[in-house]
């Protein structure tokens, strides 16, 4: 493992709502042994509500306050040595103070799925606040990608779905 990830043994997925985030990061650390969260439920159960109604009544700019606390909350674990896979919500990388806490402490892990295959995962969601006019989440989609370029690794999900990003992973050179 590289010394980076032993003294902050934070791997942070990154990526577009539906790229996978949550399901590769409970089977990533279930495989290495580490603690799982997912930084929008950890939002949910603290606010007691859901994201959507949290962007619905609060707006947007509270959300992103209360994410920023979430992940701090998780990186004081990180920092005092706890390895953690955690799965952040698709515009929290977007956020330079939240994307300076992740890589100063772990690694960051983009899960890079096509447009085609969002579409397909989010098509009838109802939970997802951003996702509710097809144009304006394609826009969002391809702006937020000069955010997640700055990640540590790219990891394709492409048609080996969630399985073959959590191989891809793992066969990284920080293990």
């Amino acid at each position: 493992m590289i010394l980076k990830l032993k003294r902050t043994p934070g791997l942070y997925l990154v990526g577009f709502m539906g790229s996978g985030k949550s399901t590769v990061g409970r089977a990533l650390a279930k495989h290495l042994g580490w603690r799982f969260a997912d930084l929008d439920e950890d939002i949910e159960a603290r606010e007691q509500m859901p994201i959507a109604q949290i962007f619905d009544e609060r707006g947007e700019e509270e959300f992103r306050r209360v994410e920023h606390e979430a992940l701090k909350r998780r990186i004081s674990d990180i920092a005092r040595g706890v390895p953690w896979v955690l799965a952040v919500g698709g515009g929290c990388f977007a956020q330079p103070k939240n994307h300076e806490l992740m890589t100063n402490h772990g690694l960051s892990l983009w899960l890079d799925a096509p447009l085609e295959i969002i579409q397909s995962r989010v098509a009838h969601s109802t939970h997802r606040p951003l996702a509710r006019d097809p144009e304006k989440f394609e826009e969002l989609y391809h702006a937020r990608r000069a955010s997640y370029e700055k990640a540590d690794y790219r990891i394709e999900v492409g048609l080996s779905g969630s399985p073959g990003a959590v191989d891809s992973i793992l066969s990284l050179p920080i293990f």
